[in-house]
């Protein structure tokens, strides 16, 4: 389902659409996150944080032109206010020290993971054709916007957006069906 589809799904409270938009973001969100506050517990609620502002003001969602470039915006500034909160709160600071220190026991297992999840993203953009590679590389990695992109690559920013859409659904299906196993793997035998 193309972006804008899913946007205004969202915005009309299709729960579904949610959920899938939800779990998109969920990983990704936690990661970014993860590099700003290094408590894992700390950056699963700022995630939550983030996707239930997302649904609260989810009638402004398809107005949205760059949803990555917004949902890292939003993310960023809410992990900056938990921290500029924790730094006034000496519990708080206590709390996220002890678990710093709890995420430091568990580092190995999250680098697997984050490794695993990095190598399955890398295999996934690499089954993608050339042309959507390019253009979503361009997206992802350099944050251009479609308009930009579209520019650069002497395209319709229709096509790139649907060269984007079918990226990511293809991506996101692939992950699903390659990092269960390893998902499984690491919770039941370690």
């Amino acid at each position: 389902m193309p972006e804008k589809s899913l946007l205004q799904l969202v915005a009309e409270g299709d729960e579904n659409a949610y959920r899938s938009f939800f779990y998109e973001w969920q990983g990704r969100l936690f990661h970014y996150i993860r590099t700003i506050i290094k408590s894992p517990q700390v950056a699963e609620e700022v995630v939550m944080d983030v996707l239930t502002k997302c649904w609260v003001g989810r009638e402004l969602l398809p107005r949205v032109d760059n949803l990555e470039g917004f949902m890292f915006r939003i993310a960023y500034h809410r992990a900056i206010d938990f921290l500029r909160a924790a730094s006034r709160d000496p519990k708080l600071v206590d709390l996220l020290m002890e678990q710093i220190e709890t995420a430091d026991a568990t580092a190995a297992d999250n680098r697997v993971i984050s490794k695993e999840y990095d190598e399955k993203l890398r295999e996934a953009i690499g089954l993608l054709s050339p042309q959507r590679q390019k253009v979503y590389l361009l997206s992802r990695e350099k944050g251009l916007s479609h308009k930009e992109i579209a520019s650069e690559l002497g395209l319709s920013k229709n096509t790139v957006n649907n060269h984007i859409t079918e990226s990511q659904r293809f991506i996101q299906q692939y992950l699903t069906e390659h990092l269960n196993l390893v998902l499984v793997f690491i919770f039941f035998y370690k």
